[in-house]
């Protein structure tokens, strides 16, 4: 009996042993196993923002602007001797704080004023009555104007269009018949003209306004060797690249800040109503293919269209290339 009893206690200490045992060693096991791996979020603190490229300067816009609209004319633009330059024939113009100087004559440019390369707006900006203020730096801006004529390098467009005489000029124009007009261009944009053309047309058979322009012109003024009015510098008709159209009458609005200040002195107050403008239609069409208007520049002059499709790429406005 005893013998009963030691056999039966001695197996319930070894199942107690193999009992404890076990579940010392699952315990064991179950603290090895990984815990279940929780999704990794970055830590947005610790990303490095994305690097901001620097906006090229106005010197590189200019001159990659001028090597996108004269892409036939104009080899290769880079920066060169600390100064963005376009290689132009054979020779480096550079930008040289705006004077567009060749290389051989950078001397010289203190002697030039900047070419103008505005920003040119996508539509006429709202009127507004100019401020006393304003008025006075328009009235003296004039004045200088006259006593100071500016100066402006006539180098690089010399050489783009190859126009450095009279008579070289004129032998790069051609007539082309424009609306029923005969003018003038540089035989380079006759096709940007007749696609202008086109389009005006187009225009015309829904926009009773367009057709009335249309009908209203007398002429049109394009090649023309000589200055801007009242200065010393070169107009863009003596490149052919500029045409005036006029109407038979201009029902006593203005048309030119200059002609308008010869018969009232406040030419800057004239208001938007009191100009001649052509049709909205017509200045687009202009615009489309590299055509700048006058009428949206501060010295209004809403006759005149002029070739400067870089004004339009400076601009975000780039025209239709023609292939």
């Amino acid at each position: 009996m005893e013998k009963q009893l030691l056999f039966i206690r001695t197996r319930l200490i070894a199942l107690c042993l193999i009992f404890i045992t076990g579940n010392i060693f699952a315990g064991g096991k179950a603290q090895a196993q990984p815990r279940p791996e929780t999704p990794h979020y970055q830590n947005e603190a610790a990303v490095s923002p994305p690097v901001e490229q620097p906006r090229p300067d106005r010197a590189e816009q200019v001159m990659k602007a001028l090597a996108a609209a004269y892409p036939l004319r104009i080899d290769r633009v880079e920066y060169r001797n600390g100064d963005w330059a376009v290689l132009l024939e054979g020779k480096w113009f550079y930008y040289a704080s705006g004077r567009l100087m060749p290389e051989e004559l950078l001397y010289m440019t203190e002697d030039y004023n900047p070419q103008s390369f505005y920003n040119y707006t996508k539509d006429l900006p709202a009127w507004s009555e100019p401020s006393p203020e304003q008025a006075s730096r328009f009235s003296q801006m004039a004045n200088n104007r006259s006593s100071n004529p500016p100066r402006r390098s006539q180098h690089f467009f010399d050489a783009l269009w190859r126009a450095h005489s009279h008579e070289e000029s004129y032998r790069r124009v051609k007539s082309i018949r424009f609306l029923g007009n005969s003018v003038m261009v540089h035989y380079s944009i006759l096709g940007d003209l007749s696609l202008v053309e086109e389009r005006i047309l187009e225009a015309a058979e829904t926009d009773p306004r367009v057709q009335s322009w249309i009908n209203s012109i007398n002429t049109l003024d394009g090649w023309s060797w000589r200055n801007i009015a009242d200065t010393q510098s070169r107009s863009f008709h003596a490149y052919g690249a500029a045409i005036d159209i006029l109407p038979r009458s201009l029902g006593g609005r203005e048309t030119y800040w200059l002609w308008s200040a010869r018969s009232r002195s406040d030419w800057w107050n004239i208001s938007y109503n009191e100009r001649f403008h052509p049709p909205d239609a017509v200045i687009r069409a202009f615009e489309s293919y590299g055509f700048v208007w006058g009428g949206k520049w501060l010295l209004f002059d809403t006759m005149h269209f002029e070739y400067r499709p870089e004004i339009l790429i400076l601009s975000g406005m780039p025209p239709v290339t023609i292939r």
